[in-house]
């Protein structure tokens, strides 16, 4: 009971901290929402060189969900590529947070820790991220869009004496 209290605390704080992602266009199901760590309004910035980390709060759409993995696609100046992942990010089950595991059952809800690696060699620009949690047959489970900017971080120059 208590360990079902403070899943249910810890959820009401995920959704709370919401970050105004959009729908994806093909209907697949919606999360019930994501956070981007440090991102309050979009664009959310990310910095080159560094891990973003997105926390999605989703809900299994049918029983017995064994496998998931997120699926990534960027888009900028209307040209729509994939974004490959690690296979340790990419697995969804290996990410979900407060003690959740797979297999995940229809209305169960769970929260997925996804983090990705911006890479230094990015160029600076606006890009349209679609992540789909997809299962072992490709079927969305859940589907958002996050516009961000891609920043180069700072320069800080420290002089030794």
């Amino acid at each position: 009971m208590l360990k079902l209290f403070v899943v249910s605390i810890a959820l009401l704080i995920a959704g709370a901290a919401a970050t105004n992602v959009k729908q994806c266009k093909n209907g697949q199901p919606f999360p019930l929402s994501v956070d981007v760590i440090g991102c309050d309004e979009v664009p959310c910035d990310v910095v080159k060189g560094t891990t973003a980390l997105m926390n999605v709060h989703f809900v299994g759409t049918k029983d017995n969900i064994r496998n998931l993995t997120a699926v990534v696609h960027a888009t900028t100046i209307g040209i729509t590529v994939p974004y490959d992942l690690p296979p340790e990010v990419a697995n969804v089950c290996d990410n979900l947070l407060y003690g959740a595991n797979c297999p995940i059952y229809k209305t169960e809800d769970v929260v997925y820790s996804f983090k990705f690696f911006i890479e230094s060699h990015y160029p600076e620009i606006s890009v349209s991220v679609q992540v789909s949690l997809e299962d072992e047959t490709g079927e969305s489970i859940a589907c958002f869009v996050c516009n961000v900017k891609v920043r180069k971080g700072s320069t800080t120059t420290y002089l030794l004496e």
